[in-house]
Order: structure tokens, then sequence, then C-alpha cells
């Protein structure tokens, strides 16, 4: 077989290649792996409303949005029968 040697080498390879690669991802991750921007800043996001009346707002505003966009399919849609 090998020899001495080829054992020698081949258990450094052992030890080292795994020590490696924890090395190259568990060092400088912010560098390497994160992508500017990705998580939305706190003004982007949603803010969920607690209190009685933002709640009976939120939900008339979001009434509203489906009539209007219910509207505006039906308007659509009668557009195209007429055509």
């Amino acid at each position: 077989m090998g020899g001495p040697n080829l054992e020698v080498f081949k258990f450094g390879m052992y030890i080292l290649f795994p020590i490696g690669i924890m090395y190259y991802f568990g060092t400088n991750l912010d560098g390497k792996f994160s992508v500017p921007d990705f998580w939305p800043k706190e003004s982007q996001t949603h803010k969920i409303p607690y209190e009685r009346e933002e709640i009976a707002k939120e939900l008339e505003r979001l009434k509203r949005v489906r009539m209007e966009a219910r509207r505006q399919r039906d308007e659509q849609e009668a557009r195209e029968r007429g055509q």
C-alpha cells in the first residue's frame, strides 16, 4: 500500500479540510453572504393596529380598496361585453 507518508497525508486532509471549510464560511459572514437592503426598514413595514378604533379604520380602508377593485373589474367586464 502507500506507507506511512500517505497515511499522514490522508489524516492531515481529514483534519484540515473541515477546519478550512469552517474557517472560510465562519469568518466575515456579513461581507461574503449579506445582501444590502434585504430586510425592509421599519417605515416600510405594516403597522398592526391594536386599538379598537384603529382596527375599525383599517377594516373600512380594506373594504374601500376591495370595493374599488370590484368596481374596476366590473367596468372592465362591461367594456369587454360591449365590444
